[in-house]
């Protein structure tokens, strides 16, 4: 087996939550206003619901999605749906790349042109798409840890500033909003995927659909939390304030004394932000492997990030834009991928079996 089960866990924690730090607090508290938490639990509810679905799935079979489908549609059919996989996980790279270079220049280097500080990034997922899943639970077993602390760290130093009354009083924001909240921000919940792609690499153990729900469920109160201490300090000018994350602790009393000693702890978090994006760039390569049945890692992976990397290049300009497009429309491929496919992949098992 190429991943275990603990590092899927791991995933489920880290990833979870550090792919939801920058842009979509600011994002939902514009939509949905002081209720954003109801907004996020709508989310996190159905994510939670598909995640105990998908991993009790394990629990019955041991074969891949890409099995189940070949199984019960057959290959070609099954080729076509790893087409549209990949597709979807570069969509669900995109924005977050141009995230990240807006954040990477505003915070850490803001007199050098985002794009040439962003450049190397390509040249490290170009190398790590190219690796199979035991290097993804790898790369899991060392980003917990670095997430663990430096979001302790960012929780202890912003927990003083928070104005808890900010968010009252619950549910003034109207339902409509609340729920078109959770609807345009939906694209940040890739999770249920990278499970499904996760299907009969890993030995299912007895209770390993409970703990991987609840790893899901922890990463989800991390960023629950998250949301309302940002709100709690920002309060109705929250919306205007991009790159949450960084935003936090900048009124930790030391840091007026000694300086912004939070941006040690943001770089170090920004590891495991970085690799839960390649995650995305990484699965993308494997679904493509498996439309193809081209096993030439490097050359797929060369494609990949080269065409990343000239949306990126092209369409920097646009970014405005391309988060509109996001917001409005990608909530589609999210009822389609993150929802739908994994229930009927139940159907492809009873077929199959």
């Amino acid at each position: 087996m190429k991943i275990s089960s603990r590092q899927i866990c791991f995933i489920m924690i880290a990833y979870t939550a550090a792919t939801k730090l920058l842009m979509y607090p600011t994002l939902l508290s514009m939509a949905s206003g002081n209720d954003l938490l109801f907004s996020a639990l709508i989310d996190f509810f159905i994510g939670t619901a598909v995640i105990w679905s998908i991993s009790f799935l394990c629990s019955r079979t041991d074969k891949t999605f890409f099995e189940l489908i070949k199984g019960t549609l057959g290959e070609v059919t099954a080729r076509i749906v790893f087409g549209f996989f990949a597709a979807f996980f570069l969509l669900s790279t995109l924005l977050p790349i141009f995230e990240q270079v807006g954040y990477i220049h505003n915070i850490f280097y803001d007199t050098v042109p985002s794009l040439g500080v962003f450049l190397p990034f390509f040249v490290f997922t170009v190398y790590a798409a190219t690796k199979k899943f035991t290097n993804i639970g790898r790369c899991a077993d060392i980003c917990l840890p670095i997430f663990a602390v430096s979001i302790l760290f960012i929780f202890i130093t912003a927990f003083s500033d928070v104005q808890w009354d900010n968010l009252m009083p619950i549910l003034k924001t109207p339902a409509l909003d609340i729920f078109r909240g959770a609807a345009n921000t939906a694209y940040t919940f890739a999770e249920p995927c990278w499970l499904l792609m996760f299907m009969g690499h890993f030995k299912y153990k007895k209770g390993d659909a409970a703990k991987i729900t609840l790893s899901y469920a922890l990463g989800a109160a991390t960023v629950l939390l998250f949301l309302a201490m940002f709100y709690g300090i920002y309060g109705a000018v929250a919306p205007s304030r991009t790159y949450a994350i960084a935003r936090t602790s900048l009124f930790f009393p030391a840091i007026e004394v000694i300086g912004r000693m939070d941006l040690l702890v943001l770089f170090v978090l920004e590891i495991v932000m970085l690799f839960a994006l390649v995650l995305n760039i990484q699965l993308a390569v494997y679904a493509l492997v498996k439309c193809t049945g081209y096993e030439n890692r490097m050359l797929l992976s060369f494609s990949v990030n080269g065409a990343l990397l000239a949306i990126t290049i092209f369409c920097n300009s646009f970014y405005n834009n391309i988060n509109e497009l996001f917001y409005n429309w990608m909530w589609i491929m999210y009822i389609v991928f993150v929802v739908a496919l994994p229930v009927i992949a139940w159907l492809f098992k009873r077929r199959t079996a």
